[in-house]
């Protein structure tokens, strides 16, 4: 039950800054798939440093997956009982698997591929919108990601329990 309702909990606050960037796409650009990017960068919408890869997006993307360990660790410890590298891991890579996915299909193929505000001017109509198996791969990806932050809160989890011992 505890899982149950730290999913809830996560897909709500993962959905928020969905919301936020929604207001302004450009923001989140990084997340779009390819042509779109390069269609929005050939109009100078947006230069080299807001394009997947770029310094920037890697440098904020590190700090909020960093600021996630750092919650799943005090999560999985206090709230789900984690006392070991594996309860750690397991918890975390489980809540970042559901986020993950709730993201992929919730959030990105019913809500991104169908709602013109995520639309940026002069990319209308362009296929790439409605283009589901490109947010399934980063679904997939995601998962991979998600590989060594749980990794990073299992042993964050076990070197407390050490230490709490």
């Amino acid at each position: 039950m505890v899982i149950f309702i730290e999913s809830i909990i996560g897909c709500i606050l993962f959905t928020i800054p969905i919301f936020i960037l929604s207001k302004n796409p450009i923001e989140g650009i990084h997340d779009y798939p390819p042509a779109i990017i390069a269609k929005v960068k050939e109009k100078g919408i947006i230069d080299d440093t807001q394009v997947p890869g770029s310094k920037k997006v890697i440098v904020k993307k590190s700090l909020f997956a960093l600021i996630i360990v750092f919650i799943c660790a005090v999560v999985v410890y206090y709230i789900n009982g984690a006392r070991g590298f594996l309860q750690g891991f397991g918890y975390t890579y489980l809540l970042w698997t559901i986020v993950d996915w709730y993201d992929a299909i919730i959030i990105d193929c019913l809500w991104f591929c169908h709602d013109k505000r995520f639309v940026i001017p002069g990319t209308e109509g362009m296929k790439e919108y409605k283009d589901y198996w490109f947010h399934i791969k980063g679904s997939v990806k995601g998962m991979l990601i998600g590989l060594p932050v749980a990794l990073l809160v299992g042993v964050m989890v076990a070197l407390v329990t050490f230490v709490v011992r």
